[in-house]
């Protein structure tokens, strides 16, 4: 609550509640009772302290943009890219939101860095798709034996489109899915109201295991971009802290690696659904998964 010299309110936030004094154990059992399928991962310094079918693959949603910055943070490192390299947008390059690029002209100049702490911080869907075409699609495949071909969200999103349901088809069935990139690459970008009835396709999504995201996480955390967005975390209360998470409707995400004087943790889960996510459920549950696997220590 925010007030005014006069006393008054002039602010109110409402963050995600937290259920206090579970046990890491009632946190894992309550995970377990999820419909869907679920899968969660918390370590300590690099120490599994809890798990929930931890080496099941699951769509994550926008945490698989982790590897595209670690694809572009090893070209930077190679000298392929730079931080400060400017490049342009571009209209076919474009996807829906979340973010807000994709209503910005083509032609637009942004940084390399300036896309990549959208990509992070606000999970700009533009400034992924333009990254990864940059960095190069068998680039990040390279890291990702589960997600070939590895999709721009544009190419999801229009995979998803229920207008383009033949070529969905199409994709299900073919063991060679990368024919079919052409045809997408042809269809026009879909209105995001396609998601207003509920999951769409999540089968059409970007996919890894729990150990996969917080093995992912360690390599680019230490990025300044990394702590804009800490997530359900208060970042005071951390030395350090790098976010990521991941949604849409059936597929919610939560990646946190955490820093403190005596320990780090990666604590990760999923949830899919093709019934729905509760959210707040989810968010509420993941926030106590963290607190109690920080009151496990030795």
């Amino acid at each position: 609550m925010a007030l005014n010299p006069q006393g008054q309110i002039t602010g109110l936030l409402f963050e995600t509640p937290q259920l206090t004094g579970l046990s890491l154990d009632d946190v894992l059992s309550e995970f377990s009772t999820f419909p869907g399928e679920v899968h969660l991962l918390a370590t300590r310094n690099g120490a599994d302290v809890g798990a929930i079918n931890a080496d099941k693959t699951l769509a994550v949603g926008s945490t698989f943009k982790l590897l595209i910055l670690q694809a572009l943070q090893t070209q930077i490192e190679q000298g392929k890219h730079q931080w400060d390299e400017v490049v342009t947008l571009q209209d076919e390059w474009k996807s829906l939101p979340s973010g807000f690029l994709q209503t910005w002209p083509a032609g637009s100049s942004l940084t390399i860095e300036s896309l990549a702490t959208l990509m992070i911080s606000q999970s700009d869907n533009t400034a992924t798709d333009h990254l990864l075409h940059i960095v190069g699609r068998e680039t990040v495949e390279a890291l990702s034996l589960s997600n070939r071909p590895f999709l721009t969200t544009r190419e999801a999103v229009v995979l998803k489109d229920p207008a383009n349901r033949s070529i969905l088809r199409r994709w299900r069935s073919r063991d060679e899915k990368r024919s079919l990139l052409s045809a997408l690459a042809a269809l026009p970008l879909p209105a995001v109201s396609i998601f207003n009835e509920g999951p769409q396709a999540i089968d059409v999504e970007w996919f890894f295991t729990a150990r996969e995201l917080c093995n992912a996480m360690e390599v680019v955390a230490s990025l300044p971009l990394m702590s804009i967005n800490p997530g359900l975390v208060d970042p005071d209360q951390w030395d350090s802290v790098a976010f990521k998470g991941g949604s849409e409707p059936g597929v919610e995400n939560f990646t946190t690696r955490l820093v403190d004087e005596q320990e780090t943790l990666c604590v990760t889960a999923t949830w899919n659904n093709e019934a729905g996510i509760d959210e707040l459920r989810f968010s509420t549950l993941y926030r106590s998964l963290i607190e109690s696997a920080r009151d496990q220590r030795p």
